[in-house]
């Protein structure tokens, strides 16, 4: 080792100082802490082998401060120059190898110039320092087709050309990169992978095909700080199981990983949840920037014109929602700081306008928002979701539960229809026991009828007759007078609605009948439907929200009645837990992805959130109420 010392000493002297050809053909290099060969190699243009080849020593390893022999003379050194660079800022789901790739250098080029990250991960937000090398260089790889530099940088990537049948998560799968990576390689590349496109892909693949037998399987995109025991919670999946599907995974799981997995269990979430209560996991006390975007329709508002003012607030329903929704989230504001938490609501009104939402999205800094609530109507949230993609702020859509365009930063957070009649669906079948369950459905409600047949074999059925009435001769033989019975109503005729809860009422109470429904929809507030009638039936059905009993002395409801004088109704209510919800969230993790990706529940005044990230798109809140119209003629929790 001395004599390895001494011979670089006289070396890096000798080299240093000669005269003649000598000089022009060598030159020496004094490894800095963290430099690899690797990197060296593509600080000076040249091939690892270049560098072995007269350091034969380097190929067990190099140290600080040891000495390299660097072959010059033709080749333009990229240390001549002055290093440049550029910041680049972490965003969510990037890696060390899809940065690399997007500037055109090496992991350990970055790592370099970053040197935390040598025993560090990345971190969202984070900036980095991404080397400019010159230009030169870059030429002199390109050019240099004998050496084997140039089969170092070819040999990166490769092309794939996309084949019928394989989408881009069967193409990610197959190279073994995430969604954003392959998305990151082909920025111009549409969406949907037309067959025949050329990829840029890494050049090893870990799976051999990219197609997937899409009757049986489907794809699921791992979330960050998922192991096999999350997925095995999640979709029952043991690590065994997951391995054999994707033997790629045996190494371990990581953040956007594609697995394949039996298709009924994509998108299915556990009953077994934990209850958190996020005042508990405040931790991230820093200002809290959010957006509040509301159709106030303020230009439509006169400055000198109360009574104006107050015809256009009571005749415009969509402004009324507004300003309860908004009182409610200076409310949920107000609560947040008593917390410690620094909040900043920048608010604005969107007019119930998609272009005027471009224009806000276009003119203010929205780039630096940890949250936007609103729109509140579905297309003009979308559109607020689209245009802030790329910067990847969250939106969230307040009061539609709509079926909208999910992006990857969108949070729906109320539940959708379908997941109500599931989880209605769920309850009959858990609970139906030895009950006599009878189904009565009109035309409109075909694809419920079958859902609830399928979840309930055995069950009895019954239609109205053609005016669309039903008789009690038609019920009373349908009834079991020896045991419960269970009658599922499946409409939204009022009509319909009406005659049956008035028929159902009216029979002996010796009968045991009880009321439920998949879908509560407007037609349950027709006049002629008497709530005394539902609460007898002990009506039941699934709820987005539930509603809060007056005479708790809530520390919300208290303080919302001080304030302004009358006590808060289901907008205002939602308006508090919807931004109270956001603020805890980006409280305890500092962003909401994060804060969203454990599977928990939160519950406040009339409303809970579990969000659970959709595949390949945005967020959705699968947390709901079954509900029950007691003797009281109140709504009782159930479930």
């Amino acid at each position: 080792m001395k004599f390895l010392i001494f011979t670089a000493f006289l070396l890096f002297f000798g080299f240093s100082y000669a005269e003649g050809p000598l000089q022009e053909k060598y030159r020496s290099h004094r490894v800095q802490q963290g430099e690899t060969v690797y990197s060296i190699s593509k600080k000076y243009g040249i091939s690892e082998a270049a560098i072995y080849k007269l350091n034969p020593d380097a190929q067990n390893g190099i140290g600080s401060n040891s000495i390299l022999i660097i072959p010059s003379g033709d080749i333009i050194s990229a240390g001549s120059a002055q290093m440049e660079f550029k910041k680049h800022r972490v965003k969510r789901k990037e890696t060390l190898f899809s940065i690399s790739q997007k500037y055109g250098i090496s992991v350990d080029d970055i790592k370099k110039y970053n040197k935390h990250l040598y025993s560090k991960g990345l971190k969202k937000g984070e900036k980095l320092q991404i080397p400019i090398f010159p230009k030169e260089v870059t030429t002199t790889i390109a050019n240099n087709g004998n050496s084997n530099s140039s089969n170092e940088s070819s040999t990166d990537v490769q092309k794939h050309i996309v084949q019928p049948k394989e989408t881009k998560f069967g193409i990610a799968r197959k190279y073994g990169i995430s969604i954003a990576e392959l998305e990151t390689f082909n920025p111009d590349v549409p969406s949907n992978f037309p067959i025949g496109t050329e990829l840029t892909v890494p050049n090893t693949s870990v799976m051999e095909s990219a197609t997937i037998e899409d009757e049986t399987f489907g794809f699921y995109e791992v979330l960050p700080k998922e192991g096999f025991y999350r997925l095995k919670v999640k979709l029952g999946l043991t690590e065994e199981e997951i391995v054999s599907l994707n033997p790629y995974a045996k190494d371990g799981l990581k953040e956007g990983m594609i697995l394949k997995v039996p298709k009924e269990l994509v998108g299915e979430v556990s009953e077994n949840v934990d209850k958190v209560n996020l005042e508990s996991r405040i931790r991230d006390l820093e200002m809290k920037k959010v957006a509040i975007l509301l159709p106030f329709q303020l230009k439509r508002m006169k400055s000198d014109s109360a009574g104006s003012n107050e015809d256009l607030i009571k005749g415009n329903r969509a402004v009324r929602i507004a300003l309860d929704f908004y009182s409610g989230a200076l409310m949920a504001a107000e609560f947040a700081k008593e917390k410690g938490i620094s909040v900043q609501l920048d608010v604005f009104d969107t007019e119930g306008n998609v272009n005027k939402t471009n224009r806000i999205i276009a003119d203010a800094d929205f780039a630096s928002m940890d949250a936007v609530i609103g729109p509140l109507l579905s297309k003009n949230v979308e559109r607020a979701a689209s245009l802030l993609k790329s910067d990847n702020v969250p939106v969230f859509s307040p009061l539609s539960n709509r079926d909208i365009k999910l992006t990857s930063n969108l949070f729906q957070t109320l539940p959708g229809n379908d997941m109500l009649q599931r989880r209605m669906i769920d309850y009959l079948k858990e609970n139906r026991g030895e009950r006599n369950v009878l189904l009565i459905s009109d035309n409109t409600k075909s694809k419920e009828k079958q859902a609830i047949l399928n979840a309930l074999p055995g069950i009895t059925t019954l239609a109205p007759r053609e005016k669309g009435f039903l008789y009690v001769v038609d019920i009373e033989k349908k009834i079991d007078k020896t045991r419960e019975n269970w009658v599922i109503l499946e409409t939204t005729d009022p009509v319909i609605i009406s005659n049956v809860v008035g028929l159902l009422n009216g029979m002996p109470q010796e009968h045991k009948i009880r009321l439920f429904t998949t879908d509560k929809n407007d037609s349950y507030d027709y006049d002629d439907i008497s709530n005394m009638h539902l609460a007898n039936l002990n009506f039941t059905y699934p709820s987005v929200s539930k509603s809060y009993d007056h005479n708790d002395k809530n520390a919300f409801v208290v303080s919302y009645k001080n304030k302004y004088g009358v006590l808060p109704n289901r907008f205002a209510a939602r308006g508090f837990d919807v931004t109270y919800d956001v603020l805890l969230r980006l409280a305890s993790e500092g962003n909401v992805y994060d804060a969203s990706n454990e599977d928990f529940e939160t519950e406040y005044i009339e409303n809970k959130f579990r969000y659970q990230k959709k595949m390949f798109s945005g967020y959705k809140n699968n947390a709901l109420y079954i509900l029950r119209y007691n003797k009281e003629l109140r709504f009782e929790v159930v479930e």
